[in-house]
């Protein structure tokens, strides 16, 4: 079963950072969004350099119980894992756009964004979810992150509790025709004629986890690439297989381990401690 220490010991042992031209060399991927996604999978698979794309295909089965699509959460799951989202961005502090779905502390099968198929890939309630946040510049990747929702995003009720008062709110004005939706609003018969309808969407955004954590981590921007994962102390214990991590300090130039404290999402008064790992070149 493969987990973000995998990802993170294959990242440090194959570094890719002109990624368009690598993924576009393998016919995998014409475009920056999707090199990523595809990197992200074979960090996890160990699958950077399979020629065999049969065999590649293969080895990400075993890995994902899910590989989802753009317009629901979450990107993929591993089987018996936690879920990932991965997102682009090409400014080094640009915001993460989410769209209509708020930011996830926890992945939950009860959800109305996520797809039958997901709910149905395997037997589960919630899952971790983790967020990897690319930063590209051109064909090449400049840093990537890795992030727990738990770590980065409030309960899932801070964000409902505000949607369910603007619902409320719009749903509220008179003479407006409206109809039960997932989104915001949504109205029927808008002009006279009775064949203009309105729909009302949330585009939510957070900022990405690199200006989130400036607290604990900083990019050298000397530097041709960063990488960087924060993860609490309770669920980086989970991990039977943390010592390949740990091993690797001293051996790997540029890979560090320490201990942090991060604010705690939901009260910021209250820290919990944490492992920052990091890995430039």
């Amino acid at each position: 079963m493969s987990n973000i220490i995998d990802a993170i010991y294959y990242l440090i042992n194959n570094p890719v950072i002109k990624l368009k031209d690598f993924y576009k060399s393998k016919n995998r991927a014409n475009t920056m969004g999707d090199a990523l996604e595809e990197y992200v999978k074979d960090l996890f698979a160990h699958t950077i350099h399979e020629t065999d794309e049969q065999h590649r295909l293969s080895k990400i089965s075993e890995v994902f119980s899910y590989l989802g699509n753009q317009n629901n959460p979450p990107d993929s799951i591993l089987r018996l894992g936690d879920a990932i989202e991965v997102k682009k961005i090409e400014g080094k502090n640009a915001s993460l756009a989410l769209n209509s779905s708020y930011p996830k502390h926890k992945l939950y099968a009860n959800s109305n964004l996520i797809t039958e198929a997901c709910r149905n890939c395997e037997d589960w309630t919630e899952k971790d979810i983790i967020y990897v946040v690319g930063v590209v510049k051109g064909v090449n990747l400049n840093s990537l992150c890795m992030v727990y929702g738990m770590d980065y995003a409030a309960d899932c009720s801070t964000y409902e509790k505000i949607k369910e008062i603007i619902v409320n709110g719009v749903n509220s004005i008179p003479d407006v025709e409206f109809v039960p939706t997932n989104e915001i609003a949504k109205v029927k018969r808008v002009d006279p004629l009775g064949i203009t309808d309105l729909r009302v969407r949330a585009m939510w955004s957070i900022d990405n986890p690199f200006k989130v954590f400036q607290y604990v981590y900083n990019r050298d921007f000397t530097k041709s690439f960063h990488f960087m994962c924060v993860i609490n102390q309770q669920k980086y214990d989970s991990f039977d297989n943390k010592h390949l991590l740990e091993q690797s300090i001293g051996k790997i130039q540029g890979f560090d381990i320490k201990e942090v404290k991060i604010k705690n999402p939901n009260n910021p008064a209250l820290l919990k401690n944490a492992k920052l790992i990091t890995f430039e070149i």
